[in-house]
């Protein structure tokens, strides 16, 4: 049944995946979107107010992301990421002023934890034991509950990264994504930290390159192409009605649904997904600001003790991200970037700098909540439908919300349908 054409629904991350995936593989594919473009929540634009291009929100991948560079290999843009050589992570504390960088081994064994210049300020090596209580948290705990909230570990580290990663606090965030997302990096050792952002933009290293692939490919690609309803006879989906059309489906035609997880709940009957959601924020200033030689010149910085969390340094922006924001988006943008500002000034050693143009971007619904009884409410990409299939980093993959999930899940799917097909 692989003469059949395969329709992805969708043109974020997931979708995209999926689809050059199996354009790859030799199927036909056709991919929709609703939307004028591609990306999802990953991809860049131009401001007209700033003028110059933005990317929509802030992404900080690792080396060891396999999913992600699997992908950027399958579009030929693996070298468009830049990135030190070794796994660097800046902070600063914004209340003491101190600054420092971590710094894990290439190797797996953590012998970093023992050196005091490469670890977190004010921590000792029996600290990072609290990793194996993140491995054995149930899937009912919070990452609050399984680590030392007093120790300077848990301020400094545990909790910056559980918000980045997980977007959503420790005291609600579940513990046992937070202990894959350690596994696969600080567990995986030096090398796989290695971070790495687009050199010149989300768009120009995770679109583009796909569109062209698919163009190439020979798939078809439509955009302001909405999907109002999935027709199911028996054990199949039969018609897809898109626009104003209906596309009936033959015996070998597949669909990957890779829509946001309230549309395809509203799609899908029966379907079990995600309710709740997180706020990210994210600033955007236009500057070209200096990169710390102290924090070895990195381009990003973790804030500790700030409304600002993450300042990524762009060659004419600063862009900052604030993740589990939704205490966050009903304040006037004003007043936001004002205070975000005082933080991005203090981090980059600005003092006095007036507030330069900017930019503030709320996402009220960025990703699903991932809190224990969220994670639970994930399905897997397989549905009772022997063709239809799911992706989206709401699908279960193990892992939090972010680009390896996303691509990750298209992936995943691209790998069932190569597998079942609709026999």
């Amino acid at each position: 049944m692989a003469d059949g054409t395969v329709h992805v629904i969708g043109a974020g991350l997931a979708g995209l995946a999926a689809a050059v995936k199996l354009a790859d593989a030799g199927r036909r594919v056709s991919l929709y979107e609703a939307g004028d473009h591609a990306g999802g929540r990953c991809r860049s634009y131009f401001d007209g107010a700033l003028g110059c291009r933005l990317d929509n929100g802030n992404h900080l991948l690792l080396a060891g992301n396999r999913r992600t560079m699997a992908y950027l290999d399958l579009i030929g843009a693996r070298a468009t990421l830049v990135g030190p050589r070794d796994a660097r992570f800046p902070f600063v504390d914004l209340a003491s002023g101190r600054r420092w960088v971590l710094r894990p081994n290439r190797g797996r064994l953590p012998w970093w934890t023992l050196d005091a210049r490469r670890r977190v300020p004010d921590t000792h090596a029996r600290d990072y034991l609290q990793a194996i209580r993140l491995w054995r948290a149930r899937d009912a705990d919070a990452v609050a509950a399984r680590v030392d909230r007093t120790s300077m570990l848990y301020q400094r580290l545990w909790a910056p990264l559980a918000i980045a990663a997980l977007n959503a606090s420790p005291e609600e965030g579940s513990a046992r994504l937070l202990w894959h997302v350690v596994r696969m990096s600080f567990g995986a050792g030096g090398a796989a930290c290695r971070p790495l952002v687009p050199e010149i933009g989300l768009s120009e290293t995770f679109v583009d390159p796909a569109l062209g692939t698919l163009a190439r490919r020979g798939a078809a690609v439509w955009f302001g192409q909405r999907l109002r309803e999935l027709v199911f006879d028996g054990t199949a989906v039969s018609a897809l009605r898109i626009g104003g059309d209906t596309i009936e489906l033959g015996p070998g035609d597949v669909v990957v649904l890779s829509v946001p997880a309230p549309i395809a709940g509203g799609l899908v009957p029966g379907l079990i997904v995600p309710t709740e959601f997180r706020a990210i924020v994210n600033g955007h200033y236009r500057i070209a600001a200096p990169r710390d030689p102290a924090l070895g010149g990195a381009d990003f910085v973790g804030l500790i003790g700030g409304l600002a969390e993450w300042v990524f340094i762009k060659r004419d922006v600063v862009s900052v991200t604030i993740s589990a924001a939704d205490r966050l988006v009903d304040r006037p943008a004003e007043a936001l970037a004002a205070e975000i500002w005082q933080d991005v000034t203090r981090a980059l050693a600005l003092p006095g700098a007036a507030v330069p143009p900017w930019r503030i971007v709320k996402e009220r619904r960025a990703t699903f909540a991932a809190v224990p009884a969220q994670v639970a409410r994930r399905p897997l990409s397989p549905t009772s439908w022997r063709n239809l299939f799911l992706a989206g980093d709401w699908t279960q993959t193990g892992l939090p919300a972010t680009i390896e999930a996303a691509i990750d899940s298209g992936l995943r799917a691209a790998a069932l349908v190569e597998a079942r097909g609709t026999g």
